[in-house]
Parts: structure tokens; sequence; C-alpha cells
């Protein structure tokens, strides 16, 4: 996680899912816009601020704290793209593009919690 790539990697995905999920989200019905959208918004802005973090902590402890929270952030991310499926606000294709960016960012964090765990 030290060299830049990585940290540009995480952020470029992150940055990434999150035009992806404004895009869907400006398609939401309007009863959608003060509840549900609200909360994806501040989902992703939360995480944003947590990658933010991620690489601005030169203790690896503080890393793997926000790693975690990111963690966190992400199964929280899954909710919303079942329940948005589930209320047919997206569709199978939606789904699908939307939970594959969560799980390429997924992976992401879990090789950089393992490998702040290791030091």
């Amino acid at each position: 996680m030290d060299n830049k790539e990585g940290k540009y990697k995480l952020y470029n995905t992150y940055d990434d899912l999150v035009y992806y999920v404004y895009n869907i989200i400006s398609k939401y019905p309007e009863s959608e816009k003060q509840s549900l959208v609200v909360d994806i918004k501040t989902n992703l802005i939360e995480g944003m601020k947590l990658v933010i973090l991620i690489f601005k902590s030169y203790n690896y402890q503080d890393r793997l704290k926000y790693l975690n929270l990111l963690d966190a952030n992400i199964k929280m991310s899954c909710f919303f793209i079942r329940l948005s499926y589930r209320k047919k606000y997206i569709n199978k294709r939606n789904y699908y593009t939307w939970s594959k960016k969560i799980t390429n960012l997924n992976n992401l964090v879990g090789e950089y919690i393992k490998i702040c765990l290791k030091r």
C-alpha cells in the first residue's frame, strides 16, 4: 500500500464506482430522491472520505482502522444495491455492473487489509 500505484488504484476504483452510482440514482423515482438516494450519496461520500484518510495515514494501525471502516461502508453499499434491485429501481444489468464494481473494490480493500496486518 506504500506505492503510489496501489493508492491510486483504490482511489480510481472508488471514484469510478461513485460516478457510476450517481448516474444510476439520477433515474430513481422522485419519491426516493429525499430518502434512499440521500442515503446512497451519503454512504458514497463517507466512503471517499475514508479512502482519503487511508492515503493520509502514515501509521499502519490507523490505516487498518480506516480500511475496516471502508469495508463496513462497502457492505452497506451492498445493502443499497439489493434494496434498489428489489424495489425495481435498477434493472438486472445495473445490478450486475454495480455489484461487480463493489466486488472489485472489496477485493482491493481486502488486499490492503492483509498488507497492513503483516506489518
